[in-house]
């Protein structure tokens, strides 16, 4: 499946997002990830949970029963699992069978994200999780705040390319946040067993469209933009932006300095689950303004994923792409995870 061998859409031993923290309470949220239903909740103690979102009788989908206490009542013929994933309770019959349940998730919450590991449960290191603290959750002054989460129209990679190679903020985003430079500059890489980061270091480039105005000064600016790419679908980026070194009075003084994430989880084998928020010491006042004027942003990535998949659909086969000199860290990148992938075809 493009852009990776017959049949491999993405890979399954790996620490993906569900949820946002907030987005689990006390009644049930159904999300398709790695073409597979689970449906999530919390236990009347807290704690997160996420189970197989079918019932093994009919096929039912357990996100449209109930919670009964800590277990989830199918809504077609009332049969209870609990939040181990063990059948409780079957009303049209006395004994049930010990065999009787369904899959459980490992799940894992860091800041305001909810991780859940498709694949086997036992291969589930912890220690394969994003670094949040690299990306500034360990500084006292740091605040995130998420703001949307969204299901697109398209296969899961066609949105880990779009943040592989960022030279597209120039022109998908060019009346927002990005400028000519977003392209021109040379991309600095590191690839690590686990992330692939990238780094522009853009010397007296233009203040992006949507920070005009904000400083007391438009001039050239030193800016700095890159993103970390945490296999397999876990972006954090960054932005900062500086007086030019030479400013006779302010050289060198910080003017913003952001920090973006993209979660970007598998729905089904054509669609994704698109978790983004915000972070930096920022008040509440700059956060709900960075939610609004970013909406319509964001929104343009969508649609050029959704434009995409579509194309792809509509010509029915897997098209050869004309790879240019932007493309080096997302080909690695889409390599590393095709490996992954093989890697489990091999175990299975």
């Amino acid at each position: 499946m493009y852009p990776f061998k017959e049949g491999c859409f993405a890979p399954r031993n790996g620490w993906y997002v569900a949820a946002f923290s907030h987005e689990l309470r006390r009644e049930l949220l159904s999300r398709w990830i790695l073409n597979e239903p689970v449906v999530m909740y919390r236990t009347e103690a807290g704690e997160a949970v996420a189970l197989d979102g079918r019932c093994p009788h009919r096929h039912f989908p357990l996100g449209k029963g109930c919670l009964k206490g800590d277990e989830i009542q199918c809504g077609y013929h009332g049969i209870r699992f609990g939040a181990d994933g063990q059948c409780t309770h079957i009303p049209s019959q006395q004994k049930v069978p010990g065999s009787y349940r369904i899959k459980k998730y490992p799940i894992a919450e860091r800041g305001e994200w909810v991780f859940i590991w498709p694949g086997d449960p036992q291969d589930a290191d912890e220690a394969l999780l994003p670094d949040l603290d690299a990306s500034g959750y360990g500084d006292p002054s740091f605040r995130f705040k998420p703001f949307y989460a969204l299901e697109v129209e398209g296969r899961y990679q066609l949105l880990n390319d779009n943040l592989l190679d960022l030279t597209h903020l120039a022109y998908l985003h060019g009346t927002s946040i990005g400028v000519d430079d977003n392209a021109s500059t040379p991309e600095q890489r590191e690839e690590r067993e686990n992330v692939f980061k990238s780094r522009r270091y853009m010397k007296n480039a233009p203040i992006p469209p949507s920070q005009q105005g904000q400083y007391g000064y438009d001039g050239p600016v030193d800016r700095v933009a890159g993103m970390d790419f945490y296999f397999p679908g876990f972006h954090a980026g960054l932005d900062e932006i500086k007086m030019p070194d030479d400013h006779p009075t302010r050289g060198g003084e910080q003017l913003s300095a952001l920090r973006v994430f993209h979660a970007v989880t598998p729905g089904k084998r054509d669609t994704t689950n698109y978790f983004f928020g915000m972070g930096g010491a920022m008040s509440d006042e700059e956060f709900d303004g960075a939610r609004e004027y970013l909406r319509p942003v964001i929104e343009e990535d969508v649609m050029a994923t959704r434009e995409i998949e579509k194309m792809l659909t509509t010509i029915g086969y897997e098209p050869k792409e004309l790879m240019i000199a932007s493309d080096a860290g997302g080909v690695r990148a889409r390599r590393k995870l095709q490996a992954m992938m093989d890697r489990e075809e091999g175990e299975s």
